[in-house]
Parts: C-alpha cells; structure tokens; sequence
C-alpha cells in the first residue's frame, strides 16, 4: 500500500446512483416494468432510500425514465444514451451533479434489482473503511449445484481468513473457479467506490482480461486497484428477462400481503 493510500480517510459523503437505460437485448422497456402499480425502477430507488446512506440520484439514458422518477418524488438526472457501461453513465451524473467534488464515495447500484435488501449497499460502503481498498462489492456463498458451472453466473476467487467477513478480490471470472474443495463464491454486482477510483476507473481503456471474460471489474484489477468484497447471505434477484420479471412481481406482491 502506497503511503498516500494509507492516509486515506474513510468515505463521510457518500451517494448512491442508479444507472437506468431502457434498451435491453433480453427484456426491453425493464426500468418501467409494472411491478405492483409501479416502474420498477422505482421499487429500486425506495429500496435505495431505504438504505439510508445518502442522497440516491438515477442516472437515466432516457427521458421516460426521469419523468418517472421524479413522478414518484425522486431525482434523476439525464445522462448521454451511447455509454458503453453503468460506470461511466454515473459518473458522467456524479460529475454534472456534484461538479465540487463533496461526495467522497460513490455506491453503483444496479436499476434491475427491485427487491434488493436495503442493508446491502451499506455492507459495500463499509468495506472503503481500509485505507487500502478502492473498491468495495459483495458476493455469496454458491449453494445451488446447477450455478457452479454456468457461467451467467460470475464467480470471484478471494483471499481471506476463515471466520473473517470480508476478504481481498484476486479474480472474476464465468469459468468454475477455484478448484478444490472449499467454498465458490457468486458475485454481486453492486459496488461502492472511492470518488477517485471511480474516476481512475471510467479513464482506463477495456482490458485483455476484461474483454475475454466480459467483465468490467476486471479492468480495475489489471490496473492493481483493489477490490474488496464482503460475504452476505444471499444474491438479489436481478430481471434480465421476463421469467424474472415475473419472479420480481411475485416477491413483492407476496410483501404487501
């Protein structure tokens, strides 16, 4: 660690962002999905309310989407439709809405997860508390059997210490890894990030390993940022599709019951 790292302070101004665009190859239109009588972005943004860590904007691609939105009382704010990831559509919002800098960390949390836990994002935060770590994010144990080999599902190899609840990032990948036995671990794909890691970030070009895996956390690995993830109980639902769209409607309905 260098001794610029080890003097940072931990995170005192943090906001959440939500990235939301409405093209999807699999499910179109999904940020203003019906769910109980409501776009499902906006069962994110209350979700992300309900977490309580700081001011939560939407970073929209469109229109339709901020008009929503603010419909429901929230802030969102328009970015470019052509960006090729969520990080750089919240930071091109971190930037045109907070141009002075006062945010210190910033949480990415993803417009697809309507019934996400609101304790999540503050587990994520929390893990910026390290001097040494860039980037906080979060996975949980693989207990079902058909997961180990798919590689939609994405698995991170960490370095940690038996009984400890957080431990270091040394690789993403699609592929079943590590080998052995011992515990395989499903990446969420939620991630806190220091002000200045997240712009170091969105400044760097794809990476080999990103392009080969299709997956932008490993950019910041190659780059030897640090990632640090802490150990939950269970993944959120992510709707990709209409199946889990679906899935998405019933847990909720079956909440306000």
């Amino acid at each position: 660690m260098s001794a610029a790292a080890a003097t940072r302070p931990p995170p005192r101004n943090p906001i959440v962002l939500i990235p939301a665009r409405m093209a999807s190859t699999r499910l179109p239109g999904k940020p203003l999905a019906d769910i109980a009588g409501r776009p499902m972005i906006v069962h994110v943004l209350e979700r992300a309310e309900a977490a309580g860590i700081g001011p939560v904007v939407v970073a929209c691609a469109e229109p339709a989407i901020a008009e929503a939105i603010e419909s429901a009382g929230g802030r969102a704010v328009l970015t470019r439709p052509d960006h090729a990831s969520g990080s750089d559509r919240i930071y091109e919002a971190l930037e045109r809405i907070d141009p002075a800098g006062a945010h210190d960390a910033v949480v990415n949390l993803q417009g697809d997860q309507p019934t996400i836990d609101p304790k999540l994002p503050a587990q994520a935060l929390a893990l910026l508390g390290d001097p040494a770590v860039d980037i906080g994010t979060l996975v949980a144990e693989i207990v079902e059997p058909a997961e180990r080999d798919d590689p939609s599902v994405v698995k991170a190899v960490v370095s940690h210490r038996p009984g400890n609840a957080h431990g270091r990032a040394l690789y993403f990948t699609r592929a079943t890894a590590p080998s052995g036995d011992g515990p395989l671990w499903h990446h969420i794909g939620l991630y806190a990030y220091r002000r200045e890691a997240l712009a170091r970030f969105v400044a760097l070009s794809p990476s080999p390993l990103e392009r080969r895996e299709r997956l932008e956390q490993l950019r910041a690995l190659e780059d030897g940022m640090r990632i640090e993830v802490a150990f939950v109980d269970t993944v959120p639902l992510g709707v990709d599709t209409p199946a889990q769209l679906e899935q998405a409607r019933a847990l909720i309905a079956g909440s306000l019951e």
